[in-house]
């Protein structure tokens, strides 16, 4: 057995942890470079924090999912205004943002050079800026991951930009600071970490290490997301789902994931559907048709236990089978109020594309078993 862990340097949890910024940012430079939401007010923490440790900054707006003309503009402004280091605070396209900002700051040549798919996939040579990473929601895991998910519109694809040396510096985790998030954000951005953590649980880079880790994410999704959906004040459930982000974030940068996330891609790039929303609309169909495969052509029992035992940790029943899973996921998606692709825009037209573009993704490489076209048409067709 072989296998390697990497994350942040140091990662900080717990509420009200935001003020820890006042002892870490004097660590990094004399001046910070702040990327936000669309909301600056929602950082006015982080800019308080800033100014009692006498930190100056500078600030950038992101609205919207990260993309190379916005990673170009910010890295542009960083540069020209002499910024020692990266602060992110938000969702994990707020948080992808800073990586690859950071990550240009150090590194010469332009951005398509380091870009998977679309770009030359060139290694980044030397180390990043230094990157605080503040998340506002509880879902990507973005503060613990090693790439940067950038929108080309161009070419209607989401790509990354991937290095160890990408890890943010400090994930500065602190619940309090997603419990503003309303009802719908709740569900794409939790159904996104129960993704993660069920895909890096059954993918074929899982370790012993990753596997405790999603163990545990998994039951604080499982109990939590729907209560944090239904009762937004629900602290507990809140700091549950911020385990659970985390813990998803630790598991796909050391695990892989799997055929969901290998559609997330191409389908974020085609349609306008929040990624949890797309992840959580295929997660049931994948989910039976990797263990349909599995039994039809796998000679890896190890690998269908695994699905039965997440069936065992979402439905808390000693005993309970894949089916069970796929039936508590699809429960909970109606719940969620998760609606068909369809709303968005895809059509049956586009499933071969679509489907053609998915198998070059990184993440199917994890997938526990190579899914045919038809399996994967299939997926599609039932996620409209």
């Amino acid at each position: 057995m072989e296998f390697e862990f990497a994350t942040a340097a140091r990662i900080i949890f717990g509420e009200g942890k935001v003020k820890a910024l006042r002892d870490i940012a004097p660590t990094f430079g004399r001046k910070a470079f702040v990327i936000t939401g669309k909301d600056e007010q929602r950082a006015s923490a982080v800019f308080q924090q800033l100014k009692d440790a006498q930190i100056e900054y500078r600030s950038f707006s992101n609205s919207g999912e990260p993309t190379v003309e916005a990673v170009r503009a910010a890295v542009e402004k960083a540069k020209r205004e002499r910024c020692d280091f990266v602060i992110s605070i938000g969702g994990g396209s707020v948080i992808d943002t800073g990586k690859a900002v950071a990550a240009m700051m150090r590194n010469k040549g332009k951005l398509e050079d380091y870009l998977e798919v679309v770009g030359n996939g060139q290694k980044i040579a030397n180390r990043t800026a230094p990157h605080v990473a503040l998340p506002t929601t509880a879902g990507t895991g973005a503060e613990v991951t090693r790439n940067a998910v950038l929108k080309v519109p161009e070419k209607k694809v989401k790509v990354s930009m991937r290095s160890p040396f990408m890890l943010p510096t400090v994930a500065l985790v602190d619940p309090e600071l997603t419990y503003s998030m309303p009802p719908e954000v709740t569900a794409s951005t939790g159904l996104d970490a129960l993704t993660q953590l069920l895909e890096a649980y059954t993918s074929k880079k899982a370790n012993p290490l990753t596997d405790g880790i999603c163990r545990e994410g998994l039951k604080r999704a499982a109990r939590s997301l729907r209560r944090a959906y239904e009762d937004g004040d629900n602290k507990e459930a809140r700091q549950d789902m911020a385990v659970a982000s985390l813990f998803g974030g630790l598991a796909l940068a050391n695990a892989k994931l799997g055929a969901v996330h290998g559609f997330a891609g191409p389908l974020g790039g085609e349609i306008e559907a929040p990624h949890g929303v797309i992840c959580a609309r295929l997660l049931a169909f994948v989910f039976v048709a990797n263990v349909k495969a599995l039994e039809g052509r796998a000679k890896q029992p190890y690998l269908l236990k695994r699905f039965d035992e997440i069936a065992e940790i979402l439905t808390e029943q000693a005993g309970a089978k894949a089916q069970d899973a796929v039936s508590w996921i699809q429960q909970l998606c109606e719940a969620l109020a998760v609606p068909g692709l369809r709303k968005y825009g895809l059509q049956e037209d586009d499933i071969k594309r679509i489907a053609d573009k998915a198998k070059q993704a990184s993440s199917m490489k994890g997938n526990p078993i190579e899914l045919a076209d038809d399996e994967l048409a299939g997926i599609l067709r039932k996620g409209l």
